[in-house]
């Protein structure tokens, strides 16, 4: 566990949203998102081009999700609805950048966007990160033309450090930039970040914040 120093939640409440580490039962809720959502996920999700998928599928990708998590391996977390009777899309924090650094990602069935619910996500994963799992570091990244996905880690307070040149591939597999946002923790306090509200649970429902 390399990446990070502390502790990971497996429940995030915000006053909106429930973040949770996904578990096989979701399955056909997941699917149910991914499916009326693909003209929304394809432009910006390579994976959404192999959708949809069986539900034996997603039932067996959820599982893989879990296993990574319980290792701590990877962090993937399902954003429903407080009454978690709907998907509204899926979120991480992913330790792709090494040691002490966490990536943020996600994305938000199109039915609730612009309700702020990405922001809402990403705010509470990068206190998670921070205040949990005590990284240094925690980035976004994101598509150039994606101006949904940059406006999120602009209202945090990231910092936009680069745009790397075809580090990444499009849905068409084509090389692509790639949008670097990042946000210290000697920064974190005094960012718009910061002021969410969360309630964050471990596994057997401890309370962690």
């Amino acid at each position: 566990m390399e990446h990070i120093k502390g502790r990971m939640p497996y429940r995030v409440e915000t006053s909106r949203l429930v973040l949770r580490c996904w578990e096989p039962r979701d399955a056909a809720l997941l699917k149910e998102a991914i499916d009326a959502n693909l003209e929304h996920l394809r432009p910006w999700m390579p994976w959404a081009m192999e959708e949809p998928q069986p539900l034996e599928a997603k039932a067996e990708r959820l599982r893989t999700f879990r296993g990574e998590f319980d290792l701590d391996k990877n962090y993937v977390f399902g954003i429903l609805s407080r009454d978690e009777r709907l998907v509204l899309g899926s979120s991480g924090l992913h330790p792709r950048g090494g040691e002490g650094s966490l990536e943020i990602g996600y994305w938000v069935r199109s039915s609730h966007a612009r309700q702020g619910l990405g922001a809402e996500a990403a705010a509470a994963l990068a206190k998670v990160a921070f205040k949990l799992a005590n990284v240094d570091r925690v980035e976004i990244h994101c598509h150039p033309a994606n101006a949904a996905s940059a406006a999120i880690p602009r209202k945090l307070g990231f910092t936009h450090e680069a745009t790397r040149r075809q580090v990444s591939r499009d849905s068409a597999g084509v090389p692509c930039d790639s949008m670097i946002w990042t946000l210290l923790a000697s920064e974190y306090a005094k960012s718009p970040a910061a002021g969410i509200r969360v309630d964050a649970y471990d596994a057997v429902g401890s309370r962690l914040l």
